[in-house]
């Protein structure tokens, strides 16, 4: 049952990723938290989705913002030793706990139409949430999502743009993980038997992409989101 159940995980949280560029994390690190301990999670997570970025920056190159790009990048340099403090701090409950505060924080702001005029020093910020989220819950989204959300982006730059950071931010936190909180070989062979699932995801969510409009684009974020958030922290009381 619980090889089954990783199996759905990785392969829906994979076709998300590839369709909306942020679904991998969101979805994959609650759920992988109920099979492993929340190291191997996250570290599990942070290899997948390294290997989804790796597949698809050639894809979406053209739809890359480099300017917002590189403020998202030094913004998390000062956010990823913050958040591996916090993660080295905390239990698994506590994990648990703020995950699904995140999501669902971020959620409600998402449904209350909360908007967020960009600007340099804000990309930089919501860079440096991206990398201390990402070492210490290996979900650098959220604040992305948000940001982005706020600003009106279209799904395009949302996803390329996103894809780009996290292919430096997924490899950065994946070492520091590693160096300061050690590994396991669970941790590998877990992610080797989820690469072709990540594959046939890749695959679905391209098409998937290409299909769904702005509208329910957005939708099918604010749906993603409150069921993983309410999931969760249901599961923690």
């Amino acid at each position: 049952m619980e090889l089954f159940l990783f199996a759905l995980i990785i392969l829906i949280a994979s076709i998300l990723q590839t369709s909306t560029g942020f679904g991998f994390s969101i979805l994959a690190t609650p759920f992988l938290l109920l099979l492993f301990e929340p190291r191997q999670a996250i570290q599990i997570n942070l290899i997948l989705s390294l290997a989804i970025s790796i597949a698809l920056i050639a894809k979406i190159q053209k739809d890359i913002d480099t300017a917002v790009l590189k403020r998202f990048i030094i913004g998390s340099l000062t956010g990823l030793p913050v958040g591996i403090v916090l993660f080295l701090l905390a239990n698994m409950t506590s994990m648990k706990l703020a995950i699904s505060v995140v999501i669902l924080v971020l959620t409600v702001l998402l449904l209350l139409n909360f908007r967020i005029r960009q600007s340099h020093k804000r990309d930089t910020i919501a860079g440096w949430f991206s990398g201390s989220l990402t070492t210490s819950i290996g979900m650098p989204g959220p604040p992305l999502l948000l940001y982005f959300s706020g600003t009106d982006a279209k799904k395009e730059k949302l996803r390329g743009t996103t894809l780009a950071f996290y292919l430096f931010i997924y490899f950065v936190s994946l070492l520091i993980q590693v160096i300061f909180a050690g590994t396991d070989a669970t941790v590998w062979k877990s992610s080797g038997r989820a690469l072709p699932l990540v594959i046939v995801g890749l695959f679905l969510g391209q098409a998937l992409f290409k299909r769904i409009s702005q509208k329910l684009f957005r939708l099918f974020t604010y749906a993603i989101l409150l069921f993983t958030g309410i999931y969760l922290l249901i599961d923690t009381m």
